[in-house]
């Protein structure tokens, strides 16, 4: 008999994951991905099975981390952010090369509005690039059976797996119909091939034939699978291809009463045969997804049939951002509006009744105190730069800090300050937190210390990663060893507690490292106000 249970899309996963024999979750923390992992840490049956569950220094480490568990038969999963798909991106492209022994799924949640992100990339792209295959759930319910599935399909076809959640399904709630009980864990059994595993070039020649015959069986697979759906419709004006999400959205804007055919796509490859035979049907074909024209770039490289695509490229669905039915149905009623007749004008909001509240540092932040004397210190300077990274701290660019003038990428905030100090600027500041300094930040700082470059390195220490929730930061305690370890001078190599009463020794300690003109590294450390608030929460509690 089925459970049923109220989850989000990241947990409905994890469970299903759980469900699935899972034995080896890894993971950096970032939205929309981080509530995955936090499940399993949570779940008893993590620790009644000895399941591995802890978080990773960065995304690179967890996949091949992940990697290795499904080299010894086991399954595994490792997730991240669409964005930390970038990082990731070396070990994901080989592994299409190596392939799966256990089965291994890649979750890359992305990001549509960027509401906590660089950028709105789409991960499909990177699943064609390195030629593995991708499923795309379109509720909590297909996030949780697709878990087995992708570890089925993994094992099957060996090869990794992509899953592909957006922010929307990660953290919107669902009832889903779960497993009585969980399978049994693979045992530790090495590949039969274990050629393949050594990406020398005299391998990888014979293996690179194999991934492309492999990934014509993935393309088979997605043809038969039972997540590529053709509703069938009575109007063959229009045809519409959709995906994830996007396929509620479509049904939210006709009322669960499309007249047109619609190829609902859940697991890529796109299945060529169910496109064409669409296609074959209808005059014109709409193509309705989350995330970039993915589908869409394809269709027009595919289709040699006369057939009009319309979607993103054309500009009858928005290119930016996140869909939702509204622009679903604003589309349809400009392409039938005897079917879909268009929406009322809703009456706006006076801006003086509902006022947006940017984002800001939590009163008690320690950053606050770093930036409140960087930039009194930086005054005294003519043109100061100041490189920020990801984290808490990039609110430092808001009003009233304004004190960053770049931010990137994970630890770019130290490599761009040492480019500026080669190209002569003075001061050349980089702050970075410790959780992104141990993420990517600690080869940059190698390469300023063999050049001895002309930077002040600002490394603020808030004992967590605190941007994601206050999950565990891989530096703490460690900062000013691994910092030795790479070779600084321990004469400019300092730490200092952020706190107001501090606040005078700050900016002499800045100004003093500043004048060094070397690579000199402060260590702020202030335990991130929630933390501390929820440890003494968890203290009082234990009295």
């Amino acid at each position: 008999m089925k459970i049923k249970r109220l989850l989000l899309g990241d947990e409905a996963f994890a469970l299903g994951a759980l469900d699935a024999g899972l034995s080896g979750a890894y993971a950096y923390p970032g939205t929309p991905s981080t509530e995955i992992t936090e499940f399993v840490q949570n779940h008893p049956l993590t620790a009644e099975r000895g399941i591995h569950s802890h978080w990773s220094s960065n995304e690179k480490t967890a996949y091949e981390e992940a990697l290795g568990m499904s080299y010894c038969g086991r399954r595994s999963y490792v997730a991240m952010k669409h964005v930390g798909i970038n990082v990731a991106a070396d070990p994901m492209v080989n592994s299409a090369m190596t392939g799966a022994n256990g089965g291994m799924i890649v979750v890359a949640a992305d990001d549509p509005s960027m509401h906590s992100s660089q950028n709105e990339q789409d991960s499909r792209f990177y699943a064609r690039f390195a030629m593995i295959p991708a499923l795309e759930p379109s509720n909590q319910q297909e996030a949780y059976d697709m878990a087995a599935y992708g570890f089925d399909l993994s094992e099957r076809l060996r090869l990794p797996v992509m899953m592909r959640l957006v922010t929307r399904l990660s953290h919107s709630r669902g009832v889903v119909e779960c497993a009585p009980e969980a399978r049994e864990q693979n045992p530790v059994h090495f590949p039969d091939d274990e050629r393949r595993w050594v990406l020398m070039p005299v391998n990888s020649k014979v293996r690179y034939l194999q991934l492309i015959d492999d990934y014509a069986r993935a393309e088979q697979e997605a043809e038969n699978s039972p997540y590529n759906i053709t509703v069938p419709g009575t109007d063959r004006r229009l045809g519409i291809i959709t995906s994830g999400i996007a396929f509620n959205y479509l049904n939210e804007a006709f009322g669960g009463k499309c007249p047109f055919t619609v190829l609902k796509i859940s697991q890529y490859p796109l299945p060529r045969r169910r496109i064409a035979e669409l296609c074959d049907a209808v005059d014109t074909v709409v193509v309705v997804e989350e995330g970039q024209p993915f589908i869409e770039e394809q269709l027009r490289g595919l289709l040699d049939r006369g057939v009009k695509v319309r979607g993103k490229l054309d500009g009858t669905l928005p290119r930016t951002g996140e869909l939702n039915p509204d622009a679903v149905i604003d589309a349809f009623a400009g392409l039938c509006p005897d079917i879909m007749p268009a929406r009322k004008p809703v009456a706006e909001v006076p801006v003086e009744v509902v006022r947006r509240r940017p984002p800001a540092l939590c009163q008690g932040c320690g950053h606050r105190d770093v930036y409140h004397a960087l930039i009194d210190t930086l005054k005294k300077y003519e043109k100061p730069r100041v490189f920020g990274d990801i984290g808490c701290y990039t609110l430092g660019w808001l009003s009233p800090f304004n004190a960053i003038d770049t931010t990137v990428d994970m630890g770019a905030s130290i490599t761009m300050a040492k480019g500026a100090a080669d190209a002569g600027v003075h001061p050349s500041v980089a702050i970075i937190g410790d959780s992104t300094f141990t993420h990517s930040g600690m080869t940059g700082l190698l390469d300023a210390i063999n050049e001895d470059s002309d930077v002040l390195i600002i490394i603020s220490d808030n004992f967590t990663t605190g941007m994601t929730g206050g999950q565990d930061s891989q530096g703490t305690g460690k900062l000013v060893e691994i910092c030795l370890g790479l070779g600084a001078n321990p004469d400019h190599l300092v730490t200092i507690d952020s706190l107001p009463k501090n606040y005078e020794d700050m900016k002499e300690l800045f100004t003093q490292e500043i004048n060094h003109h070397g690579c000199s590294i402060v260590i702020s450390q202030r335990e991130c106000i929630q933390t501390a608030r929820r440890h003494a929460s968890e203290k009082s509690k234990k009295q």
